[in-house]
């Protein structure tokens, strides 16, 4: 989190709960309960879907706990109930940490997972006093119970971490069959580990890119204690072969130390608090909200090799650390052309912290087709994003507390969302006349 740098608060993203939040009126969407029952949940952070068999098949949905579990909710089956597949409360060889910002982040299905039941998961655990952020593999072998097998974790990177805040933590698999995953800068605030700029002090403030089935002709990461290894020293994924820093010598003009400590894994870097990443469902682009600090947060395009500038510039602002000025004043904005600018930026207090969305392609809500939805945690409002003449509005559609990370339903395209203070799974549809 931003400790002492805004207000007092204490959970997710970095940001407080703020007690004067500027007043929004929802514009003809509101959110009911998405399943049957309306059950809770505790401290949702994400919602993934996974689309039936077949198109009759009903959709199957996961709910990311906060606390280290993952329920599993067939709304339109016969067991309507959601089902504890997984609890990570106890991993084998650390002690599961939830505090501040961590906890179970973040959990992702493989594109083959009917014929290998491969999961993954991001999540915090604690090792003789120090912090780390991991990702592991584990297989759920029986997808009649979905039951995840806690015994068939294969740690693949575990992060030591020197702050409980900023921690990414979002995992998908993109078109290409790879795994991208988000991190923070390494917390606190103003970059004060100086991670983000860097991709060679282990994985911090960036997108990371790995192929977890090892395709021939990629290569083996570079040594770094986070990376796991069997007997023979091999890690447990590869490098794509077309990752954007592969023999690179220079970041930001400054020549490397040693080629050798590049995290060859990096997809794009120079990220705050990358908060729920997606793909575009149609053209395969990768969009994130990026928690900003003390004036903007952003939305932005993730492209293959692209630095995004923190902790050099907040959204397309110049960034003054705090203690080195009126940070008030920086809001001329600059072009830089090292950095990839944002698609699309908002200013404090229209909000305090963003959580990436989904795209719309539903039939039920014509005038959202192909919007990017996506919320403020802090100041409780969800918007559409779209793209007109290669400018992007925002459009308020409906007021709505501590989202924290969305979904689309892939039987329909609606588009559900869970909230962390209401415990709830809630669905977006047009207000009632």
């Amino acid at each position: 989190m931003d400790a002492g740098m805004k207000l007092p608060f204490t959970f997710i993203l970095g940001l407080v709960i703020i007690f004067s939040l500027p007043r929004v009126r929802a514009e003809g969407y509101v959110a009911e309960p998405a399943f049957p029952g309306n059950p809770l949940f505790k401290q949702p952070v994400g919602i993934v879907s996974l689309p039936g068999e077949d198109p009759d098949s009903p959709s199957q949905f996961f709910i990311i706990e906060k606390v280290g579990r993952i329920q599993w909710v067939r709304p339109n089956s016969s067991e309507k109930s959601p089902r504890l597949i997984f609890d990570i409360s106890e991993p084998k060889d650390g002690d599961f940490y939830h505090k501040s910002e961590c906890g179970l982040l973040g959990f992702a299905l493989h594109p083959q997972f009917k014929l290998n039941g491969q999961v993954f998961v991001y999540y915090s655990l604690k090792t003789k006093g120090k912090l780390f952020q991991r990702v592991s593999r584990f297989v759920i072998p029986d997808r009649g119970t979905m039951m995840v097998d806690g015994s068939s974790e294969l740690p693949l990177i575990s992060q030591e971490d020197p702050a409980d805040n900023h921690n990414g933590g979002d995992l998908h698999f993109g078109p290409d069959g790879y795994l991208y995953i988000s991190t923070g800068d390494g917390g606190w605030a103003d970059d004060y580990f100086d991670y983000a700029g860097h991709i060679d002090k282990g994985f911090f403030g960036a997108i990371y890119r790995i192929d977890v089935d090892k395709r021939s002709g990629n290569l083996e990461p570079n040594p770094h204690p986070a990376v796991h290894r069997d007997m023979q020293g091999r890690a447990f994924y590869s490098i794509p072969a077309d990752n954007p820093f592969l023999g690179v010598e220079k970041i930001r003009g400054e020549p490397l130390a040693s080629s050798e400590k590049v995290r060859t894994e990096t997809w794009a870097f120079g990220l705050r608090n990358p908060w729920r990443f997606c793909f575009h469902p149609r053209d395969g682009r990768l969009f994130t909200g990026d928690v900003g600090q003390n004036l903007f947060e952003e939305i932005n395009v993730i492209i293959r090799g692209g630095d995004y500038g923190w902790s050099e510039r907040e959204g397309f602002h110049p960034f003054r650390k705090s203690g080195e000025g009126d940070v008030k004043k920086m809001k001329s904005k600059e072009s830089d052309s090292r950095f990839i600018n944002p698609i699309y930026e908002y200013p404090h207090p229209e909000g305090y912290s963003v959580t990436g969305g989904v795209f719309y392609f539903g039939n039920r809500l014509p005038s959202l087709n192909g919007a990017y939805l996506f919320a403020d945690y802090s100041s409780g409002w969800i918007k559409a994003l779209r793209e007109q003449g290669g400018r992007w509005t925002a459009e308020l559609l409906l007021k709505d507390e501590f989202v924290t990370g969305f979904t689309a339903d892939p039987a329909t395209g609606d588009i559900l969302f869970v909230s962390l203070s209401s415990g709830q799974v809630k669905r977006i549809v047009k207000k009632s006349p």
